[in-house]
C-alpha cells in the first residue's frame, strides 16, 4: 500500500510540475477590457476566454518556453513568448477592421474576409450584443444584401438576390453544420427552432450560389449559424427581454423571451453545455379583407372572396342550383329564370376568429464534447429539441400550432477533417390549414348544397316580392346563414375543436406528419500535406428523405415515401505572385436517385494591390443547382382554389381524386355524377389558364419538373481608403429549368385537343383547377449590386451605410402562366449608427432601413407592397461589477405599419427592456 501512495504521489507531483499556468488582463489601446477575447497556446487547442473584465487564466500540460496567442473580433492579433509561470499579464489588442475578421464559410476553411473568393457578411459577437432587433435574428436584415420576410413575430424568412416566398428553398441555414429545414417542409422557419442567442459565436452568410461546396439547394444563399465551444466559453450566462408588441389591428400587448446558458469544462479532455430559451407573444393579426376575385367590390359582392377571410372561397353558380331546385320538384318551373347566372359564396370567418394569434419558441440543446488526447481531436454529441407556435403562408394561411423539430448529431473532428452524421424530425404538432377550418366549421353547421339550396330558394322569393337583386342577395344570405355559429360562442369552439382535430380536409383540417431526414457530411483538408503546393480539401454528402404524413400532405397513404440523394467534392487553393493573387477551384458532383447527376464548378480569383495590400480585386463564376423539393414531387393536397400534386413519375398516379359536383349537362355526357381524375391529368390532359381566361384554351404543356440550374459572374471589391471600409460587388445569373408552380385547368371530361368534349366541359363548369410543379423553357435572368460603406467619424461613433439594387430579366408574354416569384423591392437602403462607449458603460446603436415598393406574388395571393421606412433604437449599460448589461430599445419606431409580403399582418412596433448576465 505504502508503495501503491508513493507511487500515486510521484504521479501527481509528475503532473502539476508539467502543469503551467499564465493569468492576466486583455485590454484594447485605450486601457478599456476586451470580453470574450480568446487565448490560445500556439499550434494548440488548447485555450480560454477573457471574462467581462477582460481577466483570463490559462493552464497548460506544457512547460515553457511557448507562445500564448490572443485574438478578438475586431482586433489585430498579439502573440506572447512565455518563458515561466506567469500573472500579472497585460495584452494590449489593437484595434482592427472589419476586413481582419476571419471567416470559414466561404472556403470550407479559416480565412480573411478580405480575401474571401466571393461575397460573404458576418454577424459576430459585438454586432448581436449592439443590434437594436429585439433579437440577433432579426439584425440580420440590417446586413448589405439581405432581406427578411416578416410572416410572424416568430417566422422570419431570410432571402438574397431575389426569388423568395416564405416556403424559401432556394436558402439554406446550417446551425453547426446541421441543416435547420423542415423535411416535409422544406424550409427553415426562421429562427423558430433554431439557435439560442447567448449561444451564438458567430454568423456567416453567403449570398448566391454556393453548390460547388455546399451542394444542392445552396442556390440563392447559405446562412451559417456556430455555437460557442464549452472548452472555450464556460460558465453561466442569461438573458432576459419583455415589452409589448404594437399593432392597430391587433393592440398592446406583452411578449417576453429569456434563455439560460451552463457550460462548464471538465477537465482538458471533457467540457458540456446546455442551453434553454423561451419566446411568447401575440402575434401580427392579419386583417387584409380585399375581395380577390374582384378587388373593385367589397363584403356586398354576392361572390366575395376575401383574402384574410376563409370559408368564402366555396362558391357557385346560383342558376344552376335553381335549375337543379327546379328538377327536384321543390321550385315551380321557371324559378330559375329570375336567379341571375352568376356565382355566390358561403359567408366566410375572419382570420382572427381562426387563430389565436399566439406566437411560441421553446428551444432547449446539449452537447458533450470530448477530446481524448487532450488536443485538437474532439468528438462531439449535439442534440436539439424545439417546439414554436407560429403562421406560415404558402398556398395557404397555415397555423403551425405546437410544431416539433428535433436534431442529433454525433461528429468527430481535427484541424484537418470532420465527419459528421445527424438525424432531423419534425411532427406537426396541432397544425391545421385555416382555409379549411373556415370551409368545414361552415359545413359542420349545415352541409354546402343545403345553404344553397337556401340561398337560391329566398332569392326567388325576395324577387317575387318586389326586391331589386342588390337586396335580394342580403336577403338570401340571411336566410341561408340562419344557425351560423358565431364566434365565441359555445357551438362556434366545439366546432372549432373537431375541424381542428381532423386530418381529413373534406371534413377537417389537421396536418399529421412525422417526416425524417438523415444526412452525413465528410470533409478532409489535406493542406497540412500539400501545403508547400496548395490548399487542397475533399469531401462529400448523402441524404435520405423519409415522407410520413399519412396522406395529409403527401401523397404517402399507404406508408413512408423514402428517396436520398448523394454528392462529393474537391476544392484547391492557391496564392501566387508574391502571395498576391489567390486563385480558387472547386467542383461538386450530385446525384438523386430520381434524377440525372450534376456537377458543380467555381473558379474565382482575388487579386490584393497597394502597398500596405488593403485593397482586394476578386472575380468568380460558378454554377448551382437545385434538386425539386418533397413537395415539388409528392406532394398532395387540396388547398382549395386548387389541387396541388407534385411531379415525381412515381406520384402521378398515387394521388386519386373522385368528384360528384358534375352539372347536369356533364352528368348526362358522363353517365354518372361521379368522376375518377388522377394526377397525371394536370401533367397530360390540363389547359394552360391563361388560354382559358382568354377564352382561347390551349394545352398547358406543363412538364415533369427536372432541377433547376443557375450559372453565376460576380465580381467585387474590398479595402480600406484612409478611414474608410468599402465592399462592393455586382452579380449576374442565368437560370435554366427555372422551378416554379403553374395552374392548368383539368376538364373533368374529355381530352385536351378533342375539340369537343374537353371544350364543353370548361363550358359547363366541370373542371378543376390544378397547380402543377414545373420548369419554365423561358430564359430567367436576374443581376444587382451591393456596396457597403463602414467608417468611424469624429467622436469615435460607428457610421455604416449600404445600397441593394436587384432585378429580374423575365418575358411574361413567352410563358404567361409561369410565376417566378420574384418578389425583391429593386433598390434598398441601409444605414446604422452607434457607439459602443458614448460615456462610461454607456452605449446606443440605431439604425434605418428603407425599401422600395415592390410586386409580391405568390400562390396565396399577388398584390403591391408599398416602399416603407423602419427605425429601429436601442441604448445599454453595463454594470462590470455585476457583469450584467441593461439594454432598452424600439423597432419601427416611427409606428408606420408596413408588410413585406402580400396576405400578411401589418408589422407594428416592438418596445422592449432586458438584461443580459455574464454574455461574453
Amino acid at each position: 500500500m505504502k508503495k501503491i501512495t508513493l507511487v500515486i504521489m510521484m504521479m501527481v507531483c509528475i503532473i502539476a510540475t508539467a502543469q503551467t499556468t499564465i493569468s492576466g488582463k486583455v485590454v484594447d489601446d485605450g486601457n478599456q477590457p476586451i470580453p470574450g477575447a480568446n487565448i490560445t497556446l500556439k499550434n494548440s487547442s488548447s485555450g480560454t476566454v477573457t471574462d467581462f473584465d477582460g481577466i483570463f487564466t490559462l493552464t497548460v500540460q506544457e512547460s515553457p518556453p511557448f507562445t500564448i496567442i490572443a485574438s478578438s473580433v475586431g482586433f489585430e492579433s498579439s502573440s506572447m513568448d512565455i518563458s515561466s509561470q506567469t500573472t500579472g499579464l497585460t495584452i494590449i489588442l489593437k484595434a482592427g477592421t472589419e476586413l481582419d475578421e476571419v471567416i470559414i464559410s466561404a472556403s470550407r476553411t479559416p480565412e480573411r474576409i478580405f480575401e474571401s473568393p466571393v461575397s460573404v457578411e458576418r454577424f459576430g459577437i459585438k454586432e448581436i450584443k449592439n443590434t437594436p432587433s429585439v433579437d440577433f435574428y432579426d439584425g440580420l436584415e440590417n446586413l448589405k444584401g439581405v432581406d427578411i420576410n416578416t410572416n410572424s413575430l416568430t417566422f422570419k424568412s431570410i432571402n438574397t438576390r431575389g426569388f423568395a416566398t416564405f416556403a424559401n428553398t432556394r436558402f439554406v441555414q446550417l446551425v453547426d453544420g446541421m441543416d435547420n429545414t423542415a423535411p416535409a417542409l422544406n424550409f427553415v422557419l426562421g429562427n423558430l427552432l433554431g439557435m439560442t442567442e447567448l449561444d451564438v459565436n458567430s454568423v456567416e452568410l453567403l449570398p448566391g450560389a454556393s453548390s460547388a461546396l455546399y451542394g444542392a439547394n445552396a442556390f440563392n444563399g447559405i446562412l451559417f449559424m456556430t455555437s460557442k465551444n464549452p472548452f472555450d466559453h464556460h460558465g453561466i450566462s442569461a438573458y432576459f427581454k419583455g415589452g409589448i408588441t404594437s399593432q392597430e389591428a391587433a393592440g398592446d400587448n406583452e411578449f417576453y423571451d429569456y434563455g439560460i446558458r451552463l457550460a462548464h469544462k471538465f477537465s482538458e479532455k471533457f467540457a458540456a453545455k446546455a442551453n434553454f430559451s423561451y419566446l411568447r407573444g401575440t402575434d401580427w393579426f392579419a386583417t387584409n379583407t380585399i375581395n380577390v376575385l374582384n378587388p373593385a367590390t367589397n363584403r356586398l359582392d354576392p361572390n366575395y372572396d376575401g383574402l384574410n377571410v376563409y370559408g368564402d372561397e366555396v362558391s357557385t353558380n346560383i342558376r344552376g342550383v335553381g335549375e337543379a331546385l327546379v328538377n327536384r320538384g321543390i321550385l315551380p318551373a321557371g324559378a330559375e329564370n329570375l336567379l341571375p347566372d352568376e356565382s355566390v359564396s358561403r359567408t366566410g370567418y375572419n382570420e382572427q376568429d381562426l387563430n389565436a394569434n399566439k406566437a411560441e419558441s421553446i428551444k432547449f440543446d446539449a452537447a458533450l464534447h470530448y477530446r481524448p488526447f487532450a488536443n485538437d481531436f474532439e468528438i462531439i454529441y449535439n442534440g436539439k429539441v424545439g417546439r414554436g407556435t407560429t403562421i406560415y403562408q404558402g398556398a395557404n394561411r397555415y397555423s403551425i400550432r405546437n410544431f416539433f423539430l428535433q436534431q442529433h448529431k454525433l461528429e468527430f473532428k481535427n484541424n484537418n477533417f470532420f465527419v459528421r452524421g445527424y438525424l432531423t424530425d419534425e411532427s406537426a404538432g396541432d397544425s391545421y390549414d385555416i382555409r379549411f377550418t373556415g370551409i368545414n366549421i361552415n359545413r359542420k353547421w349545415k352541409d354546402d348544397q343545403t345553404w344553397f339550396g337556401e340561398y337560391a330558394g329566398a332569392f326567388v322569393q325576395a324577387t317575387l316580392a318586389g326586391q331589386l337583386p342588390e337586396q335580394a342577395h342580403l336577403i338570401a344570405r340571411q336566410t341561408a346563414d340562419t344557425g351560423r355559429f358565431i364566434p365565441g360562442t359555445p357551438e362556434f369552439g366545439q366546432a372549432f375543436q373537431a375541424v381542428t382535430s381532423d386530418p381529413n380536409l373534406l371534413t377537417g383540417s389537421k396536418f399529421q406528419d412525422a417526416t425524417q431526414l438523415r444526412h452525413v457530411d465528410v470533409n478532409y483538408n489535406l493542406s497540412h500535406i500539400t501545403g508547400d503546393f496548395a490548399d487542397i480539401q475533399v469531401g462529400g454528402s448523402f441524404r435520405e428523405y423519409k415522407l410520413n404524413s399519412s396522406g395529409t400532405i403527401f401523397t404517402d397513404f399507404d406508408g413512408p415515401i423514402r428517396y436520398s440523394e448523394y454528392g462529393a467534392y474537391t476544392q484547391i487553393q492557391k496564392k501566387i505572385a508574391d502571395e498576391r493573387v489567390k486563385v480558387t477551384g472547386s467542383v461538386r458532383y450530385d446525384k438523386s436517385e430520381l434524377f440525372d447527376g450534376n456537377l458543380s464548378p467555381r473558379l474565382s480569383i482575388g487579386y490584393t494591390l497597394g502597398t500596405e495590400r488593403n485593397h482586394n480585386i476578386r472575380a468568380s463564376v460558378q454554377t448551382g443547382f437545385r434538386n425539386p423539393t418533397t413537395q415539388d414531387l409528392y406532394i398532395g393536397l387540396d388547398v382549395g382554389r386548387a389541387i396541388l400534386v407534385g411531379s415525381a413519375k412515381d406520384n402521378l398516379d398515387r394521388d386519386v381524386r373522385t368528384f360528384s359536383d358534375l352539372s347536369g349537362a356533364g352528368e348526362t355526357i358522363v353517365g354518372s355524377n361521379t368522376v375518377t381524375i388522377t394526377g397525371r391529368a394536370a401533367y397530360e390532359n390540363s389547359f394552360s389558364a391563361s388560354s382559358v381566361a382568354n377564352g382561347a384554351p390551349e394545352a398547358s404543356g406543363a412538364t415533369l419538373v427536372e432541377p433547376e440550374k443557375i450559372t453565376a459572374f460576380e465580381v467585387g471589391y474590398r479595402g480600406k481608403v484612409k478611414k474608410f471600409i468599402i465592399d462592393l460587388s455586382g452579380y449576374y445569373n442565368q437560370y435554366k429549368d427555372f422551378i416554379s408552380n403553374e395552374n392548368v385547368i383539368v376538364p373533368l371530361y374529355g381530352q385536351v385537343g378533342d375539340g369537343t368534349l374537353s371544350l364543353l366541359a370548361l363550358q359547363n363548369d366541370d373542371f378543376k383547377v390544378y397547380q402543377a410543379y414545373t420548369n419554365s423553357d423561358v430564359d430567367i435572368k436576374s443581376f444587382g449590386a451591393t456596396i457597403g460603406v463602414n467608417t468611424r467619424i469624429p467622436g469615435d461613433f460607428d457610421l455604416g451605410v449600404n445600397y441593394t439594387y436587384a432585378e429580374q430579366d423575365f418575358d411574361k408574354d413567352k410563358d404567361p402562366d409561369f410565376v417566378t416569384n420574384f418578389n425583391t423591392p429593386k433598390h434598398k437602403v441601409k444605414a446604422t449608427l452607434g457607439h459602443t462607449n458614448l460615456f462610461k458603460n454607456f452605449g446606443f446603436n440605431t439604425s434605418y432601413r428603407w425599401s422600395d415598393s415592390y410586386f409580391w406574388e405568390a400562390s396565396f395571393g399577388n398584390g403591391n407592397i408599398p416602399s416603407f421606412s423602419v427605425i429601429d433604437a436601442q441604448i445599454n449599460y453595463k454594470i462590470p461589477k455585476l457583469k450584467t448589461t441593461l439594454k432598452a430599445g424600439a423597432t419601427n419606431i416611427g409606428g408606420d405599419e408596413y408588410f413585406t409580403a402580400f396576405g400578411t399582418g401589418f408589422i407594428g412596433s416592438q418596445y422592449y427592456i432586458g438584461l443580459s448576465i455574464n454574455n461574453l
